[in-house]
Order: C-alpha cells, then structure tokens, then sequence
C-alpha cells in the first residue's frame, strides 16, 4: 500500500508565504498569502478593467449560463474567453481577502483586517468594480486547547480571526454589464497557528441540517460553526447578511457567488450547502474556488447537486493539496482510490471516516505545461497567483498554454 495514498494527517492548505515577503511584514512564517506578488496600483487596475471590458453583452445576456446553470457545458475545453475573465475576476476577490489580512503577529491587530469596509477593495488596489463590501467575516478555532495557550504569542492563541467579506454589486453600469446584481464572498486560506491545527482534524462528522448521511471535515466544519463569547460563527454572519441582502434585493435578478483559495475554498463549499439549506428563496448559488482540498463524503456531494449549488472546482493537476485529506471512492486514479485496495484496507478506511468525494464540475490546468510555472518547486503549484496564471494562460486539453499569455498580475 502507498502511504502517500491517504494523506491523512498532513493537510498543508495553503502554501509558503512569507518567503516572498519582508521580514517587517510577518515575524510569524504564515503559509496563506503566498499568491500576493503584489504589483503596482496602475498595473492592478488595467488588470482589472481588462477582465471587465471583455465581452460584455455575452456575459449579461447568459449570465447563468456563466454562472453554471448547465454545468459549464461547453465553456470548459476551449475555455471561453468571457468564463476565463470572470473566473480570473473572482479570484481577484480571493487577493484582497489575502492582502487586507494582517498578518504581523507582533502587532497588537494581528487577524483581523488591516482596512474598513469601504476601503478594502480600493486599499487592494481593485478600483472601479461597482461592488461595496458589506460584511466582514470571521472564522473562530473550535478546538479545545490547554489554558496555557491564551497566554501565549498572538499567532498561537488567536481564536477568531478575519476570514473573508461580502461584497455587493452597487454600480448601474456594472449591473448591466453583468446582467444581474450579483454578490460576492470571498474567503482566504489558512493564516493562523489554530487554523493549521483544524486542517488536520480530516475525519468526517455530520454536517447536520438536512441529515441523509452527509458528512464534512471535522476541521473544516468547526472553523465555520464555531463562535465564542465575542465573536459569532462565520455561518451566523454568513446567514445574518445574505437574509440581509435578500430583504433588499430579492425582487430583482441577483446571483450569489462565492470564492476562496485553499481553506477558503472548502469554506465557500460549506458557506454554499449551508445558504442553499437555510433560504427557501435563495437565488442561485454558484462556488467558483481555486486549489481546495476535499470537503465531504458522497452523500454531502448528492446533497450539493439536490440543491442545485454549482460548483466549479478549479485544480492543479501538480497541486497536492487538492487531493487530500483522505481517499476518493470514484478517483480514476488508483493509488488514491479506495475501492481499488485490498478490503480489508478499505474497511479500515470507511471505519475511520476518511472516505471523501470531489464535487462539482472540474477545470484541470498543470504547471508543468505552462512555460513560466514549469520549473517551480512544489510549494509555488498551491499558489493562487499561479492559478491565476493558469487560467489565463489556459486554451484547451490539446493546446493546454497559449504562448503570447502574459502573466496576470505580475
């Protein structure tokens, strides 16, 4: 048996980050923000506008067709150019929720978010989106720890920490680019010590709700749910603003969007069951996510698809994190397959709860094929920069890089 086949216990959801920043910027070594080759603010907005000016009146008239109400069929492979400049627009939110966390832990304001609401996006150099953030978010450590570790350093004793934001489409112009108000959450990865800690809690547990055997990470589920004495859980905020927004917006189109890379992508998956579960009157709800790890069983990938939660799943095929934690009961791939062991191995993996699922639809890119990202190491492949790369650069599974892509934001 391989063990690298069950990946169980290391669950590295995010990638070295502070190698490419400066001593002064983080004394604690957090792997989450090692997408953010910051660039320029004049470089910043160019990118953005490039990727909102392009074919505007595809996007309005098949907006849903965009936001994968026929499972993307037919955008995927060639990819379509309006798909990819959204795709690539997403995963800009995801660099703000990374850029605006602060991730110093000398400073007094370590996890939280370094700017207000109505600054985030411009203060992370995205100007002129038409979207307002109007919620920020927060993801509490459920574990329960030693006293000791209160008293210790800010980066192990944080419990609560900035997680992401709601964002609000506001702007007429961008309405109508996009034929409907949409709105946005967008989630990072993993920052803190005890968020490092929940990663590697890979046994499944009941996600509770609707019931019929569906099952999620236990970390996963904890970093969602968990609230203390002076912080709600991310699920209350989340249900708190989007009945919020529904009481506003809900006689006219709309469309809820949600984003993050690494944790922050099993995050988005479980912030989507969880809205689709609790709002009888949700508008449709798609998951857009970059290089996340798995999240539940089958039966909580059969509930995704009952309630009608569009997922685009997109990977790295040279991305280890994006095949842990545990084994897959219908990989193609039979070193991580667990109908394909012996058994009594697959007993053994069924008893412990480490049987999991990939969900939704899949756009596989590679570094190896990409002539900027082919001699990178390892690390660089979970990058969400490198996503980013990816998706730009990305034609078809015949011709998997156009040579004249440049790279996004670098």
């Amino acid at each position: 048996m391989r063990v690298s086949a069950i990946a169980v216990t290391f669950n590295p959801f995010t990638s070295p980050a502070t190698l490419k920043l400066t001593q002064t910027q983080s004394s604690f070594p957090s792997p989450a923000i090692a997408s953010l080759k910051l660039t320029t603010h004049e470089n910043q907005e160019l990118s953005w506008n490039h990727l909102t000016h392009s074919n505007s009146d595809k996007l309005a008239k098949n907006w849903m067709e965009y936001q994968g109400i026929n499972n993307w069929e037919g955008l995927l492979d060639p990819l379509d150019d309006v798909l990819r400049s959204e795709i690539l627009r997403y995963g800009q939110f995801v660099e703000a929720a990374y850029h605006a966390f602060d991730f110093d832990a000398s400073s007094p304001t370590f996890g939280s978010c370094k700017f207000t609401k109505n600054s985030l996006l411009t203060r992370c150099y995205i100007r002129q989106t038409g979207y307002k953030p109007t919620k920020n978010l927060r993801a509490t450590c459920g574990i329960q720890l030693p006293g000791w570790v209160d008293r210790g350093p800010s980066w192990v004793s944080t419990r609560s920490s900035w997680i992401g934001y709601v964002a609000v489409c506001q702007d007429k112009d961008e309405i109508a680019r996009l034929g409907r108000r949409d709105v946005t959450i967008a989630f990072r990865g993993t920052a803190t010590c005890l968020e490092w800690l929940e990663n590697l809690r890979a046994t499944l547990t009941d996600v509770g709700g609707r019931g019929g055997g569906a099952m999620v990470e236990s970390g996963f589920l904890s970093l969602y749910t968990s609230r203390n004495a002076t912080c709600p859980s991310s699920q209350q905020m989340v249900r708190e603003e989007i009945g919020r927004v529904l009481e506003i917006y809900g006689d006219e189109p709309l469309s809820l969007t949600i984003t993050g890379h690494s944790l922050g992508a099993a995050l988005a998956i479980l912030a989507a069951y969880d809205i689709n579960t609790s709002f009888n009157n949700a508008p449709p709800v798609t998951v857009i996510y970059f290089g996340g790890p798995r999240v539940g069983n089958q039966s909580f990938r059969c509930q995704l698809e009952q309630n009608g939660t569009k997922i685009l799943r997109i990977v790295n095929s040279d991305d280890l994190i994006t095949k842990v934690p545990g084994f897959v009961i219908d990989n193609k791939d039979p070193t991580i397959n667990a109908s394909g062991l012996p058994s009594w191995v697959q007993r053994r993996v069924e008893d412990a709860q480490l049987v999991y699922a990939d969900v939704g639809q899949e756009l596989r890119l590679s570094s190896r094929q990409c002539p900027h990202l082919s001699k990178e190491g390892v690390a660089s492949c979970h990058e969400l920069d490198t996503y980013l790369e990816l998706v730009n650069g990305f034609v078809s599974s015949n011709c998997p890089f156009r040579a004249t892509a440049g790279r996004v934001l670098s």
